[in-house]
């Protein structure tokens, strides 16, 4: 997650006197703002203490959905780090009434989970879309109130459950779309590698993902990816196509399924912004310059590429924000630069929504060191390969892999993507 969420623990909050003299540190709008220009995940506190969801347990909600039945997805407990991916697991159709029984180790004999062992296998009820688990539950959609980050009218409805027991976790992965917000509240950008992991016997988390003008067109790149990478392994190994499609993908891909995906999102794209839009765009200069200039109702959509400084820019420089951080707003500190073991969990500071006052682990975000990949400079790939190579020059072989790492580079699926934009653009 793909996608993605943490997770809190089911005992109780802290009693309706003590939120009472809470004062929410952020104004919804000044939330939103965060929320639309942060590039690093963090942790806002003491904005969620007086949602009604926060009092929600395992056991509250198996009452509130009386017998529903939800997919689980089982994983082995290991200690390996082989990602567990959701076309590898098994699943099992149980109640969560069900599910908490088993938990509890009192299920080994007969029902759903008789045969998964509860010492070798966790169990993750994931991405459980709320309009569809609590259908005929509707109200319950008001515990949830996204609108204190700025979004008006969004509740439970645009939100996902999950609920998982210890171990349960979702394989590192990055979202395509959107931006991430955690009941914890945590903030997690776009394009930000990371994984979750239920940490505490019983987990229960709701997040949701917030759409971004940038959606539409990375719909377009993310169908050129598709594209190239489908047609360049195909050609090399039609007979094995599982060795390298991803992991998570369910459906047949071919040249012609890949086309209309493009076709569609490049249609998608228009329908969002108007056919009346027109991108003007001027060729590569001789000091090898490439500019997208946009007229009419472009809204910043286009973004021009300037390869002289191997970075994409908006043609303006903007000054830089002072820094958001603060007692109320905490940086997320990749996993990667300090050990878990040395920081006994991966968040813990006092009166943080996303740890509790009574010291409670919600869960655990680890990012890895080559975050934000789409702003790292070309020069530095470059460099970074030349010096990780030991062969000479001569006696370098350049595989399909090879060229497929040039031709997906975020930066130049981007350029590919504003050209085809702008060409339909002019036959509209």
């Amino acid at each position: 997650m793909a996608a993605d969420s943490g997770a809190f623990t089911n005992e109780d909050s802290e009693s309706g006197e003590e939120e009472g003299k809470h004062v929410k540190p952020f104004t919804p709008e000044k939330a939103k703002e965060i929320i639309m220009s942060l590039q690093q995940p963090a942790i806002f506190c003491n904005m969620v203490f007086d949602w009604p969801a926060q009092h929600w347990t395992a056991k509250h909600l198996s009452e509130v959905l009386q017998g529903k039945q939800i997919r689980f997805r089982m994983g082995t407990k290991r200690t390996d780090t082989a990602p567990q991916f959701e076309t590898t697991c098994s699943y099992v159709e149980a109640t969560l009434e069900e599910f908490l029984t088993w938990n509890c180790d009192r299920s080994s004999i007969s029902g759903p989970f008789r045969d998964y062992d509860h010492s070798k296998f966790w169990a993750y009820a994931d991405y459980k879309y709320f309009v569809s688990l609590f259908e005929d539950k509707t109200d319950i959609f008001q515990d949830v109130m996204w609108s204190d980050f700025g979004f008006p009218g969004r509740n439970g409805q645009e939100s996902t459950l999950w609920i998982g027991s210890m171990g349960a976790h979702t394989p590192c992965h990055l979202d395509t779309y959107g931006c991430n917000l955690v009941f914890q509240v945590l903030f997690v950008p776009r394009h930000w590698w990371h994984y979750v992991e239920s940490i505490d016997p019983v987990t229960v988390s709701i997040n949701s993902w917030i759409e971004l003008e940038e959606d539409h067109q990375a719909r377009v790149e993310e169908a050129i990816t598709r594209m190239l990478v489908c047609a360049l392994k195909t050609a090399e190994n039609p007979h094995d196509m599982r060795a390298w499609l991803n992991p998570t993908e369910v459906e047949e891909t071919s040249h012609e399924v890949n086309c209309r995906y493009l076709n569609g999102a490049v249609s998608a794209f228009f329908d969002h912004y108007g056919t009346s839009k027109v991108v003007e765009t001027q060729a590569l200069s001789t000091d090898g310059e490439y500019v997208i200039k946009e007229e009419l109702n472009v809204h910043n959509h286009v973004e021009g590429a300037q390869t002289s400084s191997h970075s994409l820019t908006l043609g303006t420089v903007k000054q830089e924000a002072a820094s958001p951080f603060g007692p109320d707003l905490v940086p997320v500190i990749p996993g990667s630069q300090e050990p878990p073991s040395e920081r006994g969990g991966m968040f813990e500071s006092d009166g943080e929504d996303f740890v509790g006052k009574n010291g409670k682990r919600f869960g655990k975000l680890h990012c890895t060191k080559r975050q934000r990949m789409m702003s790292e400079s070309e020069n530095a790939v470059v460099e970074q390969m030349a010096s990780n190579s030991t062969v000479a020059p001569s006696q370098t072989f350049i595989s399909t892999d090879d060229l497929l790492d040039c031709l997906v580079n975020p930066q130049v699926t981007r350029i590919v993507a504003q050209l085809l934009i702008q060409g339909r653009s002019l036959r509209l």
